[in-house]
């Protein structure tokens, strides 16, 4: 199966630019696209120096949503947002007071993961934070999603007026131009030692490395010099949206095996009983249901999480980030199953529910539940159903109107559209 390959460098123009992020891209762009995957084959998407955030997590969804195994390299630098003081992706026109509009905020990388196959995807970063990020990121290690390994390190803030390098990334790309793709630990771990003697390294704190919580080559990770080890499992969040504890997951007796993918809506679906009571452990429920999503059997991984959301709801409540949490999975997974109307239903709910529990109208959750609900709205083909969620879709966007400029412009722009039409 082919593999997908995102090559992400931003950074700030102008004063603002800590690193050199999109010097990198050239030399990973000079990989041949079955080293940078590690499959066969390999679909690779650049982007470098992005004005808008959508336009990263559009990239950002279509490889997470791709079959196959992911591989993303991200380069980049690291601002806390004023407001939440959570870390951001500093775009090209990012500054320290629109860091909340203009970057990307980096539990949206978690977010877009979260449903991906446990191993398929890993996640090479090199990074830079300012004085304000480095600070918190001693305390809160970085993430990328549920079943996602996340490689790399975080450099301190150059010294004034200089602008970093990321040796990391350089290191990484020249020890893949050799043609052959070590796993990813050790490919880590050699970039490490490429670089642990370079100014970079050398200079002010020593970089953050991040590395989930596992051995490499049958040892703990060994220190380079200059580097400082803040290892975060696979399943630590960016951010604390989801629970620490699910029930077991019911076993599943899974129906005959076909060759639907993730997204595609299936004809004619497979359904299996749920066994009782519930046998497999709860750390295999999200890939239980990522496995029926991958197999096209949707009602089933639907069911699965509508099961586990009235169970949450009955042991926490209904305003209980367990609720919350299976929510957002079921939202996704109809959006994996083709049926636009029911996902937007889902997060139209959900940051319903999310206001109503009084979370801000500007918080990451909310913003992201309404941009999700506006997205799945345009897919839509029913114009009774357009009509009908677009005037709830109208009613919150007067509430969450978003990083987007005109967002609820162009709602109340198709709805008088329709109205004409009929």
């Amino acid at each position: 199966m082919p593999g997908t390959v995102l090559l992400l460098a931003a950074s700030p123009v102008g004063k603002g630019c800590l690193v050199d992020a999109a010097s990198v891209l050239p030399v990973l762009a000079a990989v041949a696209p079955s080293v940078l995957s590690g499959t066969d084959t390999a679909n690779v998407v650049e982007l470098a120096d992005p004005l808008e955030p959508q336009a990263v997590l559009t990239r950002l969804r279509a490889a997470a949503t791709a079959p196959g195994p992911l591989t993303v390299f991200v380069t980049g630098q690291l601002q806390l947002d004023r407001r939440q003081r959570l870390p951001h992706l500093a775009l090209a026109r990012t500054t320290p007071a629109t860091v909340r509009y203009t970057a990307f905020p980096w539990s949206w990388v978690a977010d877009e993961l979260r449903l991906r196959p446990p191993g398929s995807t890993t996640v090479f970063a090199d990074l830079c934070a300012d004085a304000d990020t480095w600070e918190f990121l001693a305390g809160h290690p970085l993430a990328a999603g549920p079943s996602t390994a996340l490689y790399g390190r975080v450099a301190p803030p150059p010294s004034r007026r200089k602008v970093a390098r990321p040796t990391y990334m350089r290191a990484v790309a020249t020890l893949l131009r050799s043609g052959h793709r070590p796993p990813p630990a050790e490919l880590h771990q050699q970039a490490l030692t490429r670089v642990s003697g370079e100014e970079g390294a050398r200079s002010g704190a020593p970089d953050l490395v991040l590395a989930p919580s596992r051995v490499w080559a049958g040892q703990p990770w060994p220190p380079a010099p200059g580097f400082t080890t803040v290892t975060a499992p696979p399943g630590t969040p960016a951010r604390p949206p989801h629970p620490p504890a699910v029930p077991p997951a019911p076993s599943v007796t899974p129906p005959g095996r076909t060759d639907r993918r993730a997204g595609s809506p299936s004809s004619s679906p497979s359904s299996s009983p749920l066994s009782s009571p519930p046998s497999s452990p709860s750390s295999d429920l999200h890939g239980e249901i990522a496995e029926a999503v991958r197999e096209g059997r949707h009602d089933e991984a639907l069911a699965l999480a509508a099961r586990w959301e009235r169970e949450a709801l009955r042991a926490h409540g209904p305003r209980s980030e367990q609720v919350l949490h299976w929510m957002e999975v079921r939202a996704d997974l109809a959006m994996f199953a083709g049926d636009a109307e029911r996902s937007c239903r889902g997060w139209l709910a959900l940051a319903g529910t999310r206001l109503d529990a009084g979370q801000a109208p500007g918080s990451p959750e909310v913003e992201s539940a309404v941009d999700r609900a506006h997205h799945q709205w345009g897919r839509i083909g029913d114009p009774a159903m357009v009509r009908e969620l677009g005037a709830e879709l109208a009613r919150l966007r007067q509430r969450v109107p978003g990083r987007q400029e005109g967002a609820l412009d162009h709602v109340q722009r198709q709805l008088r559209q329709l109205q004409t039409q009929a």
